[in-house]
């Protein structure tokens, strides 16, 4: 999860003030606010240390933790993940290169270091589940904007903020094959363009929840410190995953040869 981007989701009250009526006007159009949320400023040289923990159905619960770092290359921006504990999954590394372009495919890759192996995440597995996770290849990355189009469904609130909830549509059959989503349903702060809750309806007739638990201020920038995830279908939950982020800093001293493919075999 990037520090930009990617629960308790109440599921009957949400989607029955999503599935719609008549179209109201609004002082910003969808695109408008879609290019707000693209244009905020997610800070720069970043890191943090993340706690995921992966929830099954029976409640069983596995904790790892990673170290991510995050830097920008003009409008594009390169991240990496190195997974510390537990053992089963220490050195492994995940490399992501997130391009402004979309004509131009993100680049992904993970080291797997028990079979001393990069593998490289092609467009076909990017909607596969990332280190078993809820989250995707395809979420560890950013939507770019022309693969989408936009409308808004309706203003609502959350936790006490007015909220545009917006539905996003893949506009090629390529994008929606890579993401998995037939269509989102993003709620959009009017205060500060921050997505802080999303319905992903699955091209597999499955639905993830995506709900922001804590937001913060840090250095000037909003980060979601803690976000879940949800898997769902016909209302059963069969997976959670929950993502705490901690010693959230920018303006990092980092090298650009630390984000490559013979950084993630090396190690941190």
């Amino acid at each position: 999860m990037s520090l930009r981007n990617i629960q308790s989701v109440w599921i009957a009250a949400i989607f029955s003030s999503v599935v719609f009526m008549s179209t109201p006007t609004f002082a910003l159009t969808a695109d408008e606010i879609a290019q707000r949320v693209d244009a905020r400023d997610d800070g720069d040289n970043g890191s943090a240390v993340i706690q995921m923990t992966l929830i099954d159905r029976q409640n069983n619960t596995r904790v790892r933790s990673m170290k991510k770092f995050q830097k920008d290359f003009g409008a594009d921006s390169h991240s990496v993940i190195f997974f510390l504990e537990p053992s089963d999954v220490r050195n492994t590394a995940f490399l992501t290169y997130d391009y402004a372009d979309s004509n131009k495919d993100d680049d992904q890759w993970l080291y797997l270091p028990a079979l001393r192996n990069t593998k490289r995440i092609v467009s076909s597995d990017k909607s596969s589940s990332f280190m078993g996770s809820d989250f995707s290849y395809a979420d560890m990355t950013s939507r770019a904007l022309e693969d989408y189009s936009y409308k808004i469904a309706k203003e609502d609130e959350v936790n006490g903020h007015k909220v545009w909830i917006m539905e996003t549509v893949p506009k090629t059959e390529k994008v929606r094959r890579e993401t998995g989503y037939d269509k989102s349903y993003m709620f959009v702060r009017q205060d500060n363009f921050v997505v802080i809750r999303a319905i992903h309806f699955q091209t597999d007739g499955k639905r993830k929840y995506m709900d922001v638990k804590k937001l913060e201020q840090i250095e000037g920038i909003w980060v979601a410190t803690e976000i879940e995830m949800r898997t769902t279908k016909d209302k059963v939950t069969l997976h959670t995953t929950l993502m705490h982020f901690n010693e959230v800093k920018f303006n990092q001293a980092l090298d650009d040869s630390f984000f490559s493919v013979r950084q993630i075999e090396r190690g941190l």
